[in-house]
């Protein structure tokens, strides 16, 4: 039977005429006893508070944990599909940044092809007018010159492009 500090606080032994107990003893060491046990129970009092409070606690950080994993989780699946996404959106760059490459590349190719078509037509027109401006016409009559002498003038009257150089113009200021 458990007794709390109030009830040993208000109980008294039985007393014996013959052979009893020391009252004052007696009495102080039961007010010692119920002073001993209140403290007692006052402990077990604050700690179940506290039981009570850590079992609150320990639901809040269950809680937490359990929400912290769930992020976490979360947060990783979003990295993974953001670095997915991130590669997907690279290889779609690169792709159009090759395809953009080739046809640069084939546009240059293009451009240069057409350039040296064009490089000789306009080579072949120059080697005709030339010929032409060399050849004497039917009604003149030229002294027969060598090959030598014939290139050592055609270089002196005429630049690279076939246009006279201006060494063989006369000048214009003179007259």
């Amino acid at each position: 039977m458990a007794l709390t500090p109030v009830e040993i606080r208000h109980m008294s032994p039985p007393r014996t005429n013959f052979r009893g107990y020391r009252v004052a003893a007696t009495d102080r060491l039961l007010e010692e006893i119920a002073a001993s046990f209140e403290d007692v129970w006052r402990e077990r009092a604050d700690l179940a508070d506290k039981v009570e409070q850590l079992e609150a606690d320990l639901i809040r950080f269950r809680e937490l944990e359990s929400l912290l994993r769930t992020t976490l989780v979360s947060a990783e699946q979003s990295s993974a599909k953001t670095r997915d996404q991130a590669r997907k959106e690279a290889e779609l760059i690169l792709g159009e940044a090759h395809a953009q490459a080739r046809e640069v590349q084939r546009r240059a190719h293009a451009e240069n092809e057409r350039l040296t078509h064009e490089s000789r037509r306009l080579r072949a027109q120059l080697q005709e007018a030339l010929a032409a401006l060399d050849e004497p016409e039917a009604g003149e009559a030229e002294e027969p010159t060598t090959p030598s002498e014939q290139s050592a003038e055609t270089a002196e009257e005429r630049s690279w492009y076939g246009y006279p150089s201006t060494e063989a113009l006369p000048d214009a200021n003179a007259a």
